[in-house]
């Protein structure tokens, strides 16, 4: 079982339960694309939100074949520093039912890594999505009709999901490789680069939607 030792950057008081909204981020080592994506949103986060960090938000990643204890790849690390983003003290896991049961939102690199994630049960159907496809869904989403800041950032996280499960079905991808984060694993840094920019990019209006601010950099 994973110690999680490269999860320590959470957001509000970390607490499990009312208190907290936890993001799990989901690929298939858990060295490329779900460190780059987690990493890139505390970023997002961090710099909608300032530092310190509120609103009880928790952000984590795990691989459906996590290379557990492992370091992330220094070309993801490269990216990373590309956007300022922190990649220190990261350490690789390996997906287990417990980090699908306290996820209240998952998002996968790929249309794979979701049905994998939904197979472990767990109700994880209406809480689990690709990042491209999360994003596309939340565009469609009228900020006005989330609950104001006021009422709390996990509340109004909350009620991003469910309105994103209820379009799910009215708002097809165009393409199924539109849904796609493809890995980079083993490619050199420029693919990696790439990857980064489109991941940075599908997250942006998912943390605008969360945070109701856009990026400040």
């Amino acid at each position: 079982m994973g110690t999680g030792t490269g999860y320590t950057g959470a957001y509000g008081d970390g607490a499990s339960g009312d208190s907290s909204f936890r993001i799990l981020h989901v690929s298939t080592g858990n060295v490329c694309r779900s460190p780059i994506t987690e990493r890139l949103t505390r970023h997002a986060l961090a710099d909608r939100l300032g530092d310190p960090l509120w609103g009880g938000l928790i952000v984590e990643s795990a691989g459906t074949w996590g290379h557990e204890g492992a370091p992330m790849e220094a070309n993801a690390e490269a990216v990373l520093a590309d956007f300022g983003a922190d990649a220190s003290g990261f350490v690789g896991r390996e997906l287990l039912d417990e980090h699908v049961i306290r996820a209240d939102l998952v998002l996968t690199a790929t249309r794979d890594h979701r049905a994998q994630v939904i197979s472990m049960g767990h109700s994880a159907g209406l809480r689990t999505f690709t990042l491209k496809e999360f994003t596309r869904l939340v565009r469609a989403i009228d900020p006005t009709t989330l609950p104001p800041l006021d009422d709390g950032m996990v509340e109004r996280a909350r009620a991003l999901v469910r309105a994103a499960a209820a379009l799910r079905g009215w708002l097809l991808a165009p393409t199924a490789e539109a849904d796609e984060v493809y890995d980079p694993y083993g490619a050199p840094l420029p693919f990696f680069r790439s990857v980064g920019d489109e991941i940075n990019q599908a997250l942006d209006p998912v943390v605008t939607a969360l945070t109701g601010a856009p990026a400040r950099t």
